[in-house]
């Protein structure tokens, strides 16, 4: 282990033992994949994720709203393993990340379904798509805040059946707790009734 990893683990382990956070599960053995961020409920989320893979030593990239990269805190954000995608326009992130998984031998990209920390009415499905269409596989990152344990669970292989993935996929996030239950988009792929 460098030491620039050394310390990011240390620092890492010490800002989740401040916080009273504990660590489940561990790095999982594929050179690239999507990894879920969820829920995505507040601010607290992105520096849980980045402490969580500091003290597992796990290296990710993640997909962040174009705005975040704004002067003066862009280089912070690129630095932290961001990469902006513009939303508002009508550019193709699903592409983008197909794109950005072909072209590394190892990587792995950390997407958050639910898109916003605000309600969402349900999940996209951009990150299913980019796991089809890269041909990786799906790592279920979470957050609990009422077990106050994050980390990555288990490795799945998307099948493309994207409603029986679902499915899968919802049955583990209903046993995790947002910090705000109540702005948690609901796991499912279209508007069901």
């Amino acid at each position: 282990m460098s030491a620039s990893k050394r310390i990011t683990n240390l620092v890492g382990r010490a800002f989740l033992k401040a916080y009273r956070w504990r660590v489940d599960g561990g790095v999982p053995n594929v050179p690239k994949a999507v990894v879920i961020a969820a829920p995505h409920t507040s601010n607290w989320d992105l520096p849980l994720a980045i402490a969580t893979s500091w003290a597992l030593g796990f290296d990710f990239r993640w997909m962040g709203k174009h705005t975040l990269f704004r002067f003066p805190f862009g280089g912070v954000m690129r630095s932290l393993g961001g990469i902006p995608v513009n939303r508002s326009a009508n550019h193709n992130a699903v592409d983008a990340a197909i794109e950005l998984l072909g072209q590394r031998e190892k990587l792995m990209l950390l997407i958050q379904p639910e898109g916003t920390r605000g309600r969402a009415k349900r999940w996209r499905t951009g990150f299913y798509h980019t796991a089809v269409g890269a041909q990786v596989p799906i790592v279920l990152g979470f957050l609990d805040f009422r077990t106050r344990s994050s980390g990555l669970g288990p490795i799945m292989h998307p099948t493309g059946d994207i409603d029986a993935d679902f499915i899968r996929i919802r049955e583990f996030y209903s046993k995790i707790t947002p910090k705000f239950p109540e702005l948690y988009g609901e796991i499912r792929i279209r508007d069901e009734v």
